[in-house]
Order: structure tokens, then sequence, then C-alpha cells
């Protein structure tokens, strides 16, 4: 793995995305984790989680969103993290392990079709950009449900994010949308 790696501040001031000269897990793939997994679930985050104040792990393409507890200030957990990262670029390891499972999506027809499409294409890449990210969790009745993940989660800024940005540019392309809520 390339070990080049920056660290980027993110809407959220207790997240920090760090992001990797080459992918840590494959396009359109993405792992969050609110407690420390196994490492046969996620090497990755399994190293992170050593690190003393981290409350949660988001990787996606070649970045990692890293949260800290907010008591917490970054420069206490900077080298820690560092070498924890840099231990996991030289391990040769995969971010995700064996026993890694995709969360499953739920809703099914041309309306949620319609909203993924949007979401992958426009919206994922943009909350991709502050270290975080939108899954789809269902459709039905006008209401869209989603799961903000990464920096997005907890952030100060996600309502607005979710409400002047999501639900608009969703109620635009999909006028069979109502309102979407986070969940």
């Amino acid at each position: 793995m390339d070990l080049q790696m920056r660290a980027e501040r993110t809407p959220n001031p207790d997240s920090v995305k760090w992001v990797f000269g080459s992918p840590l897990i494959e396009s359109g793939r993405s792992a969050s984790f609110t407690e420390a997994p196994s490492a046969a679930v996620s090497p990755l985050a399994a190293r992170i989680f050593a690190v003393s104040g981290v409350t949660a792990v988001f990787a996606a393409g070649p970045f990692v969103t890293v949260t800290k507890r907010p008591e917490l200030a970054w420069p206490e957990l900077a080298q820690p993290l560092i070498d924890a990262l840099e231990g996991f670029a030289a391990s040769g390891e995969s971010a995700l392990g064996p026993d890694f499972e995709d969360a499953e999506e739920s809703a099914v027809g041309p309306v949620a079709s319609r909203i993924r499409q949007i979401l992958d294409q426009e919206i994922r890449p943009y909350v991709a950009q502050h270290g975080g990210d939108v899954f789809f969790v269902d459709y039905r009745e006008g209401r869209v449900e989603l799961m903000l993940q990464g920096s997005c989660s907890g952030c100060p800024s996600s309502t607005a994010t979710l409400k002047l940005g999501i639900e608009a540019r969703l109620q635009e392309a999909v006028p069979e949308v109502n309102e979407v809520v986070a969940l």
C-alpha cells in the first residue's frame, strides 16, 4: 500500500479524515464502526480503535475518518493514530477482513432505484470529500431513510446537509420524495 497519507479537517470538529495515496477499500464499498471490531472483521478499524479516545471509524475508497471523544484534543491523539495507520499500511493487510459483511439495502423498485442513483452519483461523492458517507436504508410512502456515517454522524452541520442539500436534491429529481430523515 502507498504509505503517502495526509490528514484533512472535516466539518465535524471531532472527526479527521486521513487520506491515503491508494484505495483502502474498493470503490462503492464502505465500512462504519462505532465500536472496535475484531481484526477478522477489519484489521484497519481494530488498529485504530486500539488508540484510546477513538469512538468511531469509517473507511471508504482511499480514506478513513476517525472520530474521537469530544473532551479530547487532536494533538493528544495525532501521533498514536499516525503510528496505527502506518502500522496498518506496512502490514499489507486488507482494510476489511474475511468476516466483514456489507450492509444490505432493503427497498426495491423504480423510486428506490432513482434515489440510489442520485445518492451514488451526486451526493455520496460530495459527502466523501468531507470524510463521510450516506447509506440508503429505506424508502416508503414518500419518506427516505438514510444513515449518515463517518464525519457526518454527529456533525453540527449534518441537519443542514440533510435538509437543505440531500432532501432538496432528492425532491427536485424524484417528485415522490416528501421528506428525508437520518436514522
